[in-house]
């Protein structure tokens, strides 16, 4: 494949979105190697393997499931401190390139909320947002990875929300999805909760979305936990409340 192929198959799958955290640290790892390719000098040979070696492999995936741990536990301070830890010994890891991702989420947490910005309501009101934290969801209907977790949400929304939870399913629409297609996925899965469509980028932006699905947890005017839904348990969401 001639490399500029590769890059522009790379942003396409990066633009897409809809990444698990599997797919995140392959794309990562592509990634860097568009990376190598395109400093290499012209008429150069084959790229120098990483120089990374097997110790130092496992070094680093000793210290990047650390990093999960900690975020899975809500202990930002020190998922942070892993990262740099992760970055500055290991660099030219696979796991440090797969970092990358968290340590994006984890610079989220800790700045001011951004206010809500929607342009219609597909149910729920904005009234969702008034009690003890609130949860933003960003998800699109054609995203296979939100088919599965969004669903999943309506669970955590009926047990929390009588304890003062909200939530808010944000989407952008994209890729020609009209209101009946986002209507038609709220009734056939039931969702409980508020769902709207997203006004513009800022919320995205401000909440370092690059894949869905993706959540935001805001409580007091901060974002107190950033990540894939998945990794939301019941212990966190308690300790919120």
């Amino acid at each position: 494949m001639k490399r500029s192929m590769f890059v522009l198959l790379l942003a396409s799958v990066w633009s897409a979105g809809c990444t698990d955290p599997e797919t995140e640290k392959r794309l990562t790892d592509l990634e860097a190697k568009v990376d190598a390719l395109e400093q290499r000098p012209a008429g150069a040979g084959p790229a120098a393997a990483p120089a990374a070696n097997a110790e130092e492999e496992q070094a680093a995936s000793a210290l990047i499931k650390e990093v999960s741990v900690a975020m899975e536990d809500g202990n930002f301070d020190l998922a942070k401190e892993k990262v740099k830890e992760l970055r500055a010994k290991y660099p030219n890891t696979r796991s440090a390139k797969a970092a990358v991702r968290l340590e994006e989420e984890l610079n989220v947490v800790g700045k001011d909320a951004v206010p809500l910005q929607v342009d219609k309501w597909f149910q729920g009101s904005e009234a969702e947002t008034k009690g003890k934290a609130t949860l933003y969801v960003f998800w699109e209907v054609w995203c296979p990875h939100c088919r599965k977790e969004v669903p999943r949400l309506a669970e955590t929304y009926n047990k929390f929300h009588p304890q003062g939870l909200g939530m808010v399913g944000l989407t952008k629409m994209t890729r020609d999805v009209t209101d009946e297609k986002v209507e038609d996925f709220i009734k056939e899965n039931k969702l409980p909760y508020p769902i709207a469509k997203e006004k513009g980028q800022e919320m995205s932006n401000a909440y370092g979305v690059r894949g869905i699905p993706a959540a935001a947890v805001v409580k007091d005017g901060k974002v107190i936990w950033r990540g894939h839904p998945a990794k939301l348990t019941d212990e966190l969401i308690s300790s919120w409340l």
